[in-house]
């Protein structure tokens, strides 16, 4: 083949490589690809609401690497076993879009979303400029705006980020450069002590971000919360008063707006009150809550949130914009994200370019490459409309309510508490334990349950369910509800399916 190119006119050869032509295979690729689509199209698509199917195939960690032969090679393999590495890779992976994938607060798929990520993944683009990406940074800005109406804004900024917990550690930089702006050119040498304060219940992001942006974990206040684990707002107000006290710097109070465990919202009106009072940047963790903003029913369960200086907002959760899909939504229209975050690189953000630059968005970021992922929550916006996002949200806390009741009704199910979203908190004791006194014992053997079943259903494939210890409660279920393809039956199914994997216990 390199004889024939080489002798083949105008043929250039440069340090022994050719370079006449290109070097992939277009047409054989293309056929890679629409022979990969059609797997993907049954082995996924198709199957993403047929409850007969496995949640998980699972394998232990050193079988699957002997399944997949992870080992990459000096020459490349052939179409027809690549093809049945996609097919081994969908096998032996969790089905997310399972209508009994209960474990995180992510599940489902929304096909339009899903049709914007093959859009979006077969261009390529990167969203800092509008010369490089100028659909995506028009669809971002509308969805942004959009956005911050549902938050009660009357304008606004954002950016798209990879992930909620990024999106706080952008939120807790920018309330920090707002209370010294001296920071980004002289560090932290020379500043007092700053000091932020965050729910018990808060995300452990809350701690990273202050970790890597050099603030200290012992510099988070973490204050106490109701049993419902909503944050106290005499104890914010106390622990703000003790950090003066001390000779610190109080600068950011972190709400949460729909808890990773209990699903608990803070008092945002109240908490907001204190912040006005000392002068506070009020950030709202809503990445798993924010989306009650849609339902006209729930969204109450925000109230006050406009009053927030920033909000991170997860779309990719309960209105299944697909991971993933992250804003951080500020208040402040005066540019405070461009000044806190920008480097002004000359070769990417010029100033004398031929349209307006102000569209060149990638200065209010951290990163330079950055995904498009808006465009997977505008395109599903456009076909699905507001009503039908609200129909969602709706619909999962309808169910969250069933379960709830159905708990109520059988025997050795108990509730930890009464929930107020999508997340259900339970206990299964088997009948061996329904006799036994209340005491230590009785909780260092009901501690054992839940991970014994947990393991039964992941190897037998019915369904996945999370658990945890929590504030010295011992192992329970946590079941989150989120895809519109869950019904009444998968419900049911959830319980019975316990009872079943629990019967020897």
């Amino acid at each position: 083949c390199r004889q024939e190119m080489l002798h083949k006119k105008n043929a250039v050869l440069v340090d022994g490589v050719i370079l006449n032509g290109p070097i992939m295979d277009s047409k054989a690729g293309q056929k890679f690809v629409e022979e990969a689509c059609k797997i993907i199209m049954e082995e996924v698509v198709q199957k993403a609401d047929d409850v007969t199917e496995k949640v998980c195939e699972w394998q232990a960690p050193e079988k699957l690497k002997q399944i997949l032969d992870l080992e990459m090679r000096d020459t490349g393999e052939c179409h027809e076993k690549i093809l049945q590495l996609c097919r081994d890779v969908i096998k032996y992976s969790v089905k997310t879009n399972h209508p009994r994938f209960f474990n995180q607060l992510y599940a489902g798929i929304d096909h339009y979303s899903l049709v914007a990520r093959f859009i979006t993944e077969a261009l390529n683009p990167s969203v800092y400029t509008y010369e490089v990406s100028p659909v995506f940074l028009l669809v971002e800005e509308a969805v942004i705006k959009k956005m911050i109406e549902f938050i009660g804004w009357e304008e606004g900024d954002g950016i798209f980020n990879p992930g909620g917990s990024v999106s706080n550690m952008y939120a807790m930089n920018l309330a920090r450069y707002k209370f010294c702006p001296e920071i980004k050119e002289k560090g932290l040498s020379g500043l007092p002590r700053l000091v932020l304060f965050a729910s018990e219940e808060c995300h452990y992001s809350m701690k990273k971000a202050a970790s890597f942006l050099g603030i200290g974990t012992e510099n988070v206040y973490f204050i106490k919360t109701d049993e419902r684990g909503k944050m106290i707002p005499e104890e914010l107000e106390k622990q703000v008063q003790r950090a003066r006290k001390e000779g610190s710097a109080p600068f950011l109070v972190c709400a949460t707006a729909g808890t990773t465990v209990l699903g608990a919202f803070d008092p945002l009106d109240k908490i907001a009150d204190i912040c006005e009072k000392h002068g506070l940047w009020l950030h709202v963790d809503a990445s798993w809550g924010g989306s009650a903003l849609i339902s006209r029913k729930h969204r109450r369960l925000l109230y006050g949130i406009q009053r927030a200086d920033s909000v991170a907002w997860n779309p990719h959760k309960m209105l299944l914009a697909g991971i993933q899909c992250c804003a951080l939504l500020v208040k402040d229209n005066s540019g405070l994200l461009k000044k806190c975050y920008s480097a002004e690189a000359a070769y990417l953000f010029q100033q004398d370019k031929f349209y307006d630059v102000s569209y060149d968005t990638g200065d209010k970021s951290i990163q330079c490459s950055r995904r498009p992922d808006a465009f997977k929550f505008w395109l599903m916006w456009k076909a699905v409309g507001t009503t039908g996002l609200e129909e969602r949200v709706n619909r999962a806390l309808a169910l969250a309510r069933y379960l709830v009741e159905e708990i109520r009704k059988r025997e050795g199910f108990q509730l930890l508490l009464e929930p107020e979203y999508a997340n259900v908190c339970f206990w299964y004791i088997p009948p061996s334990l329904r006799k036994m006194e209340d005491g230590p014992e009785f909780w260092q053997k009901l501690h054992q349950v839940a991970p014994i079943i947990k393991e039964r259903m992941m190897k037998k494939g019915s369904m996945m369910l999370g658990y945890q210890p929590h504030r010295g409660k011992v192992n329970f279920f946590r079941q989150v509800v989120i895809s519109p393809q869950v019904s009444r039956e998968d419900m049911d199914f959830l319980l019975d399916e316990i009872e079943l994997l629990a019967k020897d216990l």
